[in-house]
């Protein structure tokens, strides 16, 4: 059975903004064009929604909602930085990975992978590294798998198992169906049908009469099929985990020290993965203090924990200098069947 993930940014544009600002944290705030030009609302928080703020919004409706409200500008060349590091992450896990938008992407996973774990690894991850949080949506399609993430909000997940699947749907609102606008909600509406349940109650014929190829696609969603594929957009060549440290390190002790504590992670993240040792060549990467970086690989040698601890010595050695971050990781030797870029 298929896995996909659907992982979307919380309230993206203003969780940039609260991450580089914490004392917007508190306060309602809005991305979005000036309110005596007609500007519009693109992102908001939280505390901004309470006050019903909405994203494409016109900033003046929402000032009238929430005079308090703190408008901000924006700035998108930083949100795209921050999408990018997003989706590096992102790509660092599943068979196949597709961005569809600057804050949300697909995954699909292997059925041997830990589905939920990951889910969990990568929240983590995003909000350790990036200072963001996002949610993630468990599903065995795209359709199912975006309605998911959306189910936990914010920094949150949830899974719809296959056999979860029909009465999932059956109380799903219409208008959760994508293409299902105000206009086609309300002529669903008029005919007794809110409901996903509703819709599988009637004929297939009938629907393909009433609303052409449409009813083709209502059909397929309120029994909850998609059969879209998560378009591959790299190959996956690469697993890796990698830490920074609050103190730099550089002696050979605190080096073995820091690879016994990230051991079991990375045996964790293969196995959630769908991967084993045996599948991979090992490599290594240390960041020194002055962020200067350096990578090792040895297809020669086997992915055991005493040839990783060599490896870090050897590259370690190279400068001689502190170290803030160590990696480790592996190189697929069979890339026919996964997607991964370099680390995590």
């Amino acid at each position: 059975m298929r896995q996909v993930l659907h992982v979307d940014c919380d309230c993206f544009f203003a969780a940039v903004e609260m991450r580089d600002h914490p004392e917007y944290r508190e306060l309602p705030i809005a991305i979005g064009g000036s309110s005596d030009r007609r500007g519009v609302i693109s992102t908001c928080n939280y505390p901004a929604r309470q006050y019903g703020v909405r994203s494409a919004m016109s900033s003046a409706q929402a000032l009238a909602l929430c005079p308090q409200l703190k408008l901000l500008p924006g700035n998108m060349a930083k949100y795209k930085q921050v999408s990018a590091d997003v989706m590096d992450i992102l790509k660092t896990y599943g068979l196949q990975f597709e961005q569809v938008s600057i804050d949300e992407a697909y995954l699909e996973l292997p059925e041997s992978s830990n589905a939920v774990l990951v889910a969990e690894q990568i929240r983590q991850q995003v909000s350790s590294q990036l200072g963001i949080t996002v949610s993630v949506g468990i599903a065995p399609n795209k359709f199912l798998a975006k309605i998911a993430s959306d189910w936990h909000k914010p920094n949150g997940q949830f899974a719809i198992r296959a056999d979860e699947v029909d009465d999932f749907v059956e109380n799903l609102d219409v208008r959760k169906i994508p293409g299902v606008g105000p206009k086609s909600a309300e002529k669903l509406y008029d005919l007794g049908i809110s409901k996903c349940g509703h819709i599988k109650e009637m004929p297939q014929d009938w629907l393909l009469k009433r609303f052409g190829k449409f009813g083709k696609l209502l059909f397929d969603r309120a029994h909850g099929r998609d059969s879209r594929s998560v378009k591959a957009d790299r190959v996956r060549k690469s697993i890796s985990i990698e830490r920074t440290f609050p103190e730099d390190i550089q002696t050979e002790h605190e080096i073995l020290s820091a690879l016994e504590s990230m051991w079991p992670k990375f045996l964790e993240r293969l196995a959630a993965s769908g991967l084993t040792l045996d599948g991979i060549a090992p490599f290594v990467k240390v960041k020194y203090a002055d962020f200067q970086v350096t990578t090792l690989s040895d297809h020669d040698y086997r992915p055991t924990q005493p040839n990783y601890q060599a490896l870090l010595n050897r590259a370690a050695n190279r400068q001689g200098k502190p170290i803030r971050l160590l990696g480790i990781g592996g190189r697929l030797k069979q890339q026919d069947h996964a997607q991964l870029s370099l680390f995590n």
